[in-house]
């Protein structure tokens, strides 16, 4: 059964949909809903007395087994919740991180999961031992139930901080890679947008990779990065984990690993769910935009992608057309404007690299082995009396560090593509 508390005005078949879908991903299948229109939630019952009472009837009556509720609860408003009902109580958060531990598949997302999960249960450990804080002593003394609640809290405690340091382990080796294609000036484009709106079937399209395309919310948790090629050139792309509306603290912070992707990429791609009405298409976007926010990312390029133009008619494009006008519209699915979408990318940096042809003597042999560490993309090699004839695209701001080794082949070759 569902509980929700919304102000005034919102509809709640609207407001719930996405807890509904968070549900359904999770394997729940909701049995009711009980909804009071207030400013805020009650402190310490969430709901008022009255919908509180009406709340018990209709969970005994539908015979349910859990109750959701689409906020985020405090210890003391769950507690309630679960004596009155006298059963579990799992809020928009548990109900978040359960989905994460089900899809968390790497090492390094495993750890994030359990990072976040034992963030939030800390501060609500203590109902846990009341049975046992019943059997203490007197004023002033600690009862065997305080004693093993400090212990378990303690144990959390240090389990928290091994895995900060593990996660910081991993993020070391991340920046090594990182720093890695920045020496090579591969641009790197990372995919942003709504959970569920495509992200995996476009980075699939684009880039012929295999990451799991189910239907389902949060089916990638895990950054996964791959190539594509244009005119030449290797641009990366990384798949990110899907936003939502009230994108819990502890899961922008737990998440790190794949959030820094978007964080330290040169473009965004914002892909969108063109097959949504205007009014839940604007609510996706400005979710997405929050979190962009909320990670220090909103100043990064962003070009957004209209994804699922396959499921619209003509008209419908037209009027994404006019309110979108610098949008690219694909389909992932059927491959619709996918070559538009890799050239668009590629234009945008259209300048990072300078074609060039490089004549590197045989006794400078460390020059060559410089020009592969940067993995500028060698277009040609030609072995000639003294050195070696190079054409490869060079990042441009290595140009001056090969100045001396430039010749007149690739100023002819510059001066015919102009013309």
């Amino acid at each position: 059964m569902i509980a929700a508390v919304l102000a005034q005005g919102v509809d709640p078949d609207d407001e719930l949909a996405e807890l509904r879908e968070l549900a359904r991903t999770a394997l729940v299948d909701p049995v009711g809903e009980v909804v009071q229109h207030r400013p805020r939630p009650q402190n310490r019952t969430y709901l008022g007395k009255g919908k509180l009472e009406q709340l018990k009837h209709a969970y005994k009556e539908a015979n349910a087994e859990v109750l959701l509720v689409d906020d985020e609860l405090d210890p003391a408003q769950q507690r309630t919740l679960e004596d009155v009902l006298q059963a579990r109580v799992v809020d928009r958060t548990q109900l978040i991180l359960d989905i994460f531990a089900q899809h968390a598949t790497s090492a390094e997302g495993k750890l994030q999961v359990e990072l976040a999960q034992l963030e939030y249960n800390l501060p609500r450990m203590r109902g846990m031992w009341q049975h046992l804080e019943r059997l203490g002593g007197g004023v002033g003394t600690r009862g065997p139930g305080e004693s093993q609640l400090e212990t378990d809290r303690r144990i959390a405690r240090r389990r928290i901080t091994l895995l900060r340091r593990r996660l910081a382990e991993l993020r070391k080796q991340r920046d090594v890679r990182r720093k890695a294609r920045r020496r090579a000036e591969t641009p790197t484009v990372a995919l942003a947008g709504y959970t569920n709106v495509g992200k995996s079937t476009l980075l699939n399209a684009l880039t012929g990779a295999d990451v799991s395309v189910e239907n389902r919310l949060f089916e990638t948790l895990d950054p996964t990065t791959r190539g594509f090629d244009v005119d030449g050139r290797r641009y990366l792309i990384t798949d990110t984990v899907g936003f939502i509306r009230r994108l819990p603290t502890q899961l922008v912070e737990g998440f790190a690993a794949t959030l820094e992707e978007t964080l330290v990429a040169d473009l965004v791609l914002h892909v969108v769910d063109a097959s949504v009405t205007d009014e839940r298409l604007d609510e996706q976007i400005a979710a997405v935009n929050g979190v962009l926010h909320e990670i220090g990312a909103d100043d990064l390029p962003v070009e957004l992608v209209l994804n699922k133009a396959d499921a619209v008619d003509g008209l419908r494009r037209r009027r994404l057309a006019n309110r979108f006008p610098d949008a690219t519209q694909v389909s992932a699915l059927t491959g619709f404007q996918l070559d538009e979408l890799r050239k668009r990318v590629a234009a945008r940096f259209a300048d990072r690299f300078e074609a060039v042809a490089l004549f590197l003597p045989y006794d400078e042999g460390g020059k060559l082995a410089e020009l592969y560490a940067l993995g500028a993309p060698i277009e040609a090699r030609e072995d000639r009396e003294g050195g070696v004839l190079v054409h490869a695209r060079l990042p441009r701001r290595e140009l001056r560090r090969f100045a001396p080794y430039l010749v007149a082949e690739a100023r002819s070759e510059r001066a015919s593509r102009a013309q």
